[in-house]
């Protein structure tokens, strides 16, 4: 590949959102997670604060000197999803107690799930959008909550569980994008990267033919 190539780094390890993007046909070149600080700040709303985040990914990966490498025609695209019951972030954690309350505090009640992202183009610019779903949660019982638990689909989940796993059973209604929830909107996603010139569908006609 060679320097003046169009590149795209992901600033994401989630393996949701690696397939998210296969799914879309977007390959990225380099798949660079990055560890920034995710606590919210005093009354922050977690709409702004996946915001936040997603930029402070973007701009954490685009100082690594692995990105710097690819050269000058690189897009950094990085994401953040937060979980909330009303102004209530429902973060991750590895703890099943606080697992528990979560999924009781979800049971019966509609949540908002945003995704934040970011994207910084080869010129320097910060492109940044947030997307809301809302997600209806069907009554959870004892056993529901004890048997998901014991899945561990919600350890590192943000809200505490994934919906592409057994918890899409507990969804009775869902209002906006599905792969929001998962963790990365493929509509906002591809047309911010379509309006800055990323080539998306020339890597789409790169992509090796399926039967």
């Amino acid at each position: 590949m060679s320097e003046d190539a169009v590149k795209l780094v992901l600033a994401s390890a989630s393996p949701r959102r690696i397939a998210l993007l296969e799914q879309a046909g977007l390959v990225p070149d380099l798949i660079y997670p990055v560890d920034v600080d995710e606590e919210p700040r005093r009354r922050e709303a977690p709409r702004l604060l996946a915001t936040r985040l997603a930029r402070d990914k973007a701009n954490a990966a685009a100082a690594a000197p692995a990105v710097k490498a690819l050269g000058r025609n690189t897009f950094i695209l990085a994401a953040d999803t937060a979980v909330a019951v009303g102004r209530r972030n429902i973060g991750k954690t590895d703890d099943e107690e606080i697992a528990v309350d979560a999924l009781k505090l979800l049971s019966g009640r509609m949540h908002r799930v945003y995704t934040g992202i970011c994207l910084i183009t080869p010129k320097g610019r910060h492109l940044s959008r947030v997307v809301e779903t809302r997600v209806r949660f069907k009554r959870l019982t004892r056993e529901d909550i004890a048997t998901y638990i014991k899945s561990d689909e919600w350890r590192g989940k943000a809200g505490c569980y994934a919906i592409q796993g057994r918890a899409e059973a507990f969804v009775r209604a869902i209002g906006g994008t599905y792969s929001n929830v998962v963790g990365l909107p493929l509509y906002e996603t591809v047309s911010l990267l379509q309006g800055t010139g990323y080539p998306v569908y020339y890597r789409w006609a790169q992509q090796p033919e399926t039967i």
